[in-house]
């Protein structure tokens, strides 16, 4: 009787997970299953946007980049940064003193064991990097630190 009862409550919640599945709504414009992703970006790329990953310091293409234009996101072309907003922190990373407003989702992450302030693309999700408040005082005092293989650059006509 009690093996029947507990089978019987084990079934009801394991439906109940399913239909709450199902039936949460999908909070970003662009949804790709994990296949869908990993067809489409490089694995580093994927590494980076879909996995939280980190690319290493000094390797971005993008970290020379000079000419005026607009930073999309590399799994959705989502608008994040413009080039005026570019600037050199020594870092080794990408990094802008504001994004393009509206662009960006933020949250929090604690995977070096302290709270930091994580950028996601506002569009698929993809993560791109994380923001600080070691930037430049004579604008926002921001550094939005970016993996450079989680952005493509879009030169301006």
């Amino acid at each position: 009787m009690r093996y029947s009862l507990m089978f019987t409550l084990l079934l009801a919640a394991t439906f109940s997970l399913q239909a709450q599945e199902k039936s949460t709504p999908k909070t970003f414009q662009v949804y790709k299953s994990d296949t869908e992703w990993k067809k489409q970006l490089s694995g580093m790329q994927y590494y980076v946007l879909r996995r939280g990953g980190t690319e290493y310091a000094f390797t971005s293409e993008l970290l020379d980049e000079k000419r005026k234009g607009t930073y999309v996101c590399a799994a959705c072309e989502n608008p994040v940064f413009r080039s005026e907003y570019k600037y050199d922190s020594k870092s080794g990373w990408p990094s802008f003193d504001r994004p393009i407003e509206g662009s960006l989702v933020y949250d929090i992450d604690y995977e070096i064991g302290y709270e930091r302030t994580e950028e996601k693309c506002g569009k698929c999700g993809s993560h791109l990097g994380h923001v600080f408040d070691d930037g430049p005082s004579a604008t926002t005092g921001k550094r939005h630190c970016i993996n450079g293989v989680a952005l493509k650059f879009v030169a301006d006509e």
